[in-house]
């Protein structure tokens, strides 16, 4: 089977021919439907240098995947052809959090443990083979996998972090998401059917804003110099409940801490390498600073059934296997609004 593959740091990835995978007891051979490209996918392969993470080199991209149980090993039940979302943090599933369905949170694996695409071989290729049963969830009737794919992070990411801001998210409060692209549009649909929050989009380009507004933002704010002024007067000098850094770098970290009002959440999502100042008198008093990864294996049931009746949809181009550099390069230009899809065959 054809994959793509990170060959070594700080390089192009690569295609390469592979063995198709034999399903050993428990496993599931999972024929790919879609593979999401997330940005994170860059840094990993542009910004990381070697010796940073732990993971030995090759392995084949793409941590957002769906498709078709195509073969299982003994011990599992599942039907061939049936189509499946992949849970993608692959914990022990014995310790306390993951007995949760938390093993976004592993208590018992390294802090850079490998997973499908991280590490350890993922989607971009023709099948995926999954170590367990239980990281697989069905798929709705009407939800593709390609539509599906981007929904394990893209969606999943930002619902696991808004979740931690149910408590402060009342009706009538304010949610801003700096960072409208693949998870911020998706951040913006979560927003609007799970809490009765406004919602604040920022972000610096006016495809991205326009994009936020056809997903429910309420107000649109341009992430310049003055962007806090804006939510301040949005809110009414309050600032607001919770803040949603989806992109995680100095200056949007900034935005974050001069816009959340007194004891207001801010959640880190972004990779940017940003460092956000706490102090006493330079932190609005009672605020809470959550750095959140990815989503719980219920959580992801929940965003699928919030597909399923419509109320979320990632919007998504596509490209075939044998173009997924180039799908890589337009992520890496910023030309794809929402989320690419590579979608194998």
């Amino acid at each position: 089977m054809r994959a793509l593959r990170l060959v070594a740091w700080h390089h192009d990835p690569e295609f390469a021919e592979l063995p198709v995978p034999d399903p050993g007891p428990g496993q599931v051979l999972v024929r790919v439907g879609g593979a999401g490209v997330c940005h994170s996918d860059l840094h990993l392969l542009h910004d990381f240098p070697p010796g940073l993470l732990d993971w030995p080199v090759p392995f084949t991209l793409g941590h957002e995947n769906a498709g078709w149980v195509h073969a299982v090993g003994a011990g599992v039940d599942l039907e061939p052809g049936l189509p499946v979302a992949v849970y993608g943090p692959w914990g022990c599933g014995t310790c306390r959090t993951c007995a949760t369905g938390a093993e976004n949170y592993c208590a018992s694996v390294p802090g850079n443990w490998t997973v499908a695409g991280l590490g350890a071989d993922g989607g971009m290729a023709e099948y995926l083979l999954v170590p367990s049963a239980r990281f697989l969830v069905p798929l709705p009737d009407g939800l593709s996998p390609a539509e599906a794919a981007p929904l394990t992070d893209a969606a999943l990411t930002p619902y696991h972090a808004i979740a931690k801001a149910r408590s402060v998210l009342t009706p009538g409060a304010t949610a801003v998401v700096i960072g409208i692209g693949g998870l911020g549009h998706l951040a913006v649909q979560i927003l609007r059917a799970t809490t009765d929050s406004e919602i604040i989009a920022v972000d610096t380009k006016p495809e991205a804003l326009e994009l936020a507004k056809t997903c429910g933002a309420d107000h649109l704010v341009h992430a310049s110099a003055c962007a806090e002024d804006a939510v301040r007067n949005l809110t009414r000098g309050a600032g607001a409940a919770a803040v949603l850094d989806l992109v995680g770098s100095d200056a949007t970290l900034s935005i974050a801490a001069r816009s959340v009002a007194k004891g207001g959440q801010i959640l880190i999502v972004g990779l940017g390498g940003g460092v956000l100042p706490v102090s006493l008198l330079g932190t609005p008093y009672g605020v809470s600073v959550t750095p959140t990864y990815w989503g719980t294996r219920p959580e992801l049931h929940e965003v699928l059934r919030l597909a399923a009746r419509g109320d979320l949809r990632a919007e998504v181009r596509t490209w075939p296997l044998s173009r997924a550099t180039d799908a890589y390069a337009a992520v890496a230009a910023g030309t794809v609004p929402g989320r690419a899809v590579v979608v194998p065959g």
